[in-house]
């Protein structure tokens, strides 16, 4: 996995058997997070600006480049079986409205490093199909995780999955760590550990508003977001003021849309993963604004839910069982998606 916000890739290596019951179990087994070198942070995230003939070549290279760290992973943790890998990419466009996202990383090139079958390209499907692309993660929220009502990630983005008449629904809430990262970094830091940053600024209520009632909180139904509506809708909002309010005010902006979609689906108890969930000051805040059991559970589970979750579309594809669930993404069905190789 890597995430929009450029914070390392992450690599789970995972353990999954099905009952005579046909419950699915879990058990993740090694982990880790591989910072990027400069060189490749600046690559990704200049890639949204990259000729056609650069994001040809990037693909490739980042697809040896995952290659390689799988290789460098399995050779430090000694592992000895792997039957596939399941690999997300880095997203650089996603654009379902008109019928393409794009994740760089060649599965192909992967394969040709590892020489293990690689399961790759989860998204273009079901964009395909007419569907967002994403999210993705309720098929595995819906499979291994269904004692929660519902389950949030808050990474680059917050996306939630739950069950609602009958249905596994999901969708993209609001940007997080994309935003809250972005402005960090003007004040020389990676991220804002603990939003210890967010809580020294102030916030601009009128700022507010306006980030509240942005066109996407009034579309219903699968909705996902993307890098480009950052940068075409937020980012010229914050940049109006002090970097430290900046933050104060996209903090207070995504406590108030999670907790608003906690209340409105009624949610007694949520899982909460991604590198939001050490947010101290946005998780504090959502606890604020609602009733729910914000749950957390081990940084294990935090940090590579998602990653495991892939990992299981990957099993499920090489089963040709189904791992994109339609009534999540807004696709013509359900299907089983990704390039196997």
């Amino acid at each position: 996995m890597s995430g929009t916000s450029v914070d390392g890739l992450d690599l789970c290596y995972s353990a999954f058997t099905k009952t005579e019951h046909h419950i699915w179990n879990f058990e993740i087994l090694k982990t880790e997070t591989y910072a990027y070198p400069e060189d490749w942070e600046d690559k990704l995230l200049n890639s949204i600006n990259a000729t056609a003939t650069e994001l040809m070549e990037l693909n490739s290279d980042y697809g040896f480049y995952l290659g390689e760290q799988v290789q460098k992973f399995i050779r430090e943790n000694s592992i000895q079986q792997v039957d596939v890998v399941a690999s997300h990419g880095h997203t650089v466009f996603h654009q379902p409205q008109k019928r393409f996202t794009t994740q760089i990383g060649d599965g192909r090139a992967i394969k040709i490093v590892t020489d293990i079958p690689v399961v790759y390209d989860f998204r273009s499907q079901d964009v395909l199909l007419g569907g967002n692309g994403a999210p993705l993660v309720p098929i595995g929220d819906q499979l291994l995780f269904s004692e929660y009502d519902a389950c949030l990630n808050m990474g680059g983005f917050s996306n939630i999955s739950l069950s609602f008449k009958g249905k596994r629904i999901a969708f993209d809430i609001c940007p997080v760590n994309i935003v809250q990262n972005h402005y960090a970094e003007k004040l020389n830091k990676k991220f804002d550990s603990n939003g210890d940053l967010a809580r020294s600024g102030h916030i601009n209520f009128e700022i507010l508003e306006t980030l509240n009632n942005l066109e996407f909180y009034k579309i219903t139904g699968p909705k996902s977001l993307g890098r480009e509506w950052v940068v075409k809708e937020v980012f010229p909002l914050l940049d109006q003021m002090k970097t430290e309010d900046a933050l104060a005010t996209v903090a207070e902006h995504s406590a108030e849309k999670i907790a608003e979609v906690f209340r409105f689906y009624h949610l007694k108890n949520v899982l909460v993963t991604g590198g939001g969930a050490y947010n101290t000051h946005l998780i504090s805040k959502i606890r604020e604004k609602t009733e729910t059991n914000v749950i957390i559970p081990d940084p294990v589970l935090v940090d590579f839910k998602e990653a495991l979750i892939f990992a299981f579309m990957g099993v499920l594809r090489i089963k040709n069982e189904i791992n994109v669930l339609s009534s999540a993404t807004g696709s013509s069905r359900d299907h089983f998606t990704g390039i196997l190789v």
